[in-house]
């Protein structure tokens, strides 16, 4: 039975980007590469659990570099096309053109009880079944809300991916042990604008630790109290993969420090992997710098 820190499950992928100005480019990457490179700057032991195809497992170097543990199985990527039709970077729309098989828990590799990071791409009923079925197994569990939120064919997943309510939200909310999401999909599930009372609403539906990205840093609340900490990238190049990137890293430091620390330091690396496109590359001594504040033991 393998032991880890933290485990990823969710597609590979390939997107074509299109930003408010500027010319369109390719990014390859997906949520798992994104959250599991954050992750991995803290020296903690993770696993990614993904699928790919021969062609494309170039892709993977990034998470083997990181010393990321893989379980990849054979599939399809997702690949996606990304416009951006305003300068507010929150707002975005998503069109899928492949999501590959979906994941079920047969899927999940011999590994001992830890927290998991649900951040797969495809249709809801399947993400559903999966984050029941780690719960029933003793899986601590992190989802980030996007996943069953962002819907388009029923039945393939694919074409215009719209954020949609959906009733099993409280549910989900009260059996992770934290929760992901940005202010516009807050504001579908909730009907509120302030990121600080979005929070404070899925809290009451049940939420132990609520993170929440916006375009000027990241909000966290547990315990009836809401932080929050601000980005300080120069520039934007890279977005996509922001919320990604949060998360994994918050939830690395999570592990052993305080949610304070952890939302700083979260806000932190995702600064500097704002400000250029792909994973994050830097360094933890990076990021200590970034926070202001000498390494702590």
């Amino acid at each position: 039975m393998n032991r880890f820190d933290m485990v990823f499950i969710g597609q590979m992928g390939v997107s074509r980007i299109f930003p408010f100005e500027g010319s369109p480019f390719i990014e390859e990457g997906s949520p798992l590469l994104f959250a599991a490179a954050a992750a991995s700057s803290l020296g903690k032991r993770i696993a990614a659990v993904t699928r790919i195809t021969a062609d494309k497992e170039y892709l993977l170097e990034p998470l083997k570099n990181a010393r990321v543990d893989l379980f990849v199985q054979p599939g399809e990527l997702y690949e996606y096309e990304v416009l951006f039709p305003t300068q507010n970077v929150d707002q975005r729309k998503i069109l899928r053109m492949q999501v590959g098989k979906p994941f079920m828990i047969g899927d999940l590799p011999p590994v001992e009880p830890c927290l998991i990071h649900l951040c797969c791409i495809g249709v809801r009923g399947f993400h559903l079944d999966l984050a029941r079925a780690l719960k029933a197994r003793g899986f601590r569990l992190s989802v980030d809300m996007q996943i069953f939120m962002r819907q388009a064919d029923p039945v393939t997943g694919l074409g215009d991916s719209r954020l949609e309510d959906f009733p099993e939200k409280r549910e989900i909310v009260s059996i992770a042990d934290f929760v992901k999401l940005d202010a516009v999909e807050g504001r579908m599930l909730t009907g509120l604008d302030a990121p600080e009372d979005q929070a404070e609403t899925l809290e009451g539906w049940g939420s132990r630790e609520t993170i929440i990205t916006c375009s000027a840093g990241v909000f966290a609340r547990s315990e009836g109290k809401t932080g929050f900490a601000e980005f300080t990238n120069r520039s934007g190049p890279g977005r996509m993969g922001r919320g990604d990137t949060v998360m994994g890293s918050y939830l690395a430091r999570r592990l052993n420090h305080s949610v304070q620390d952890a939302l700083r330091f979260a806000a932190a690396l995702t600064s500097i992997k704002l400000e250029s496109q792909g994973p994050f590359r830097g360094t933890l001594e990076d990021v200590v710098r970034r926070m202001g504040h000498a390494p702590l033991e």
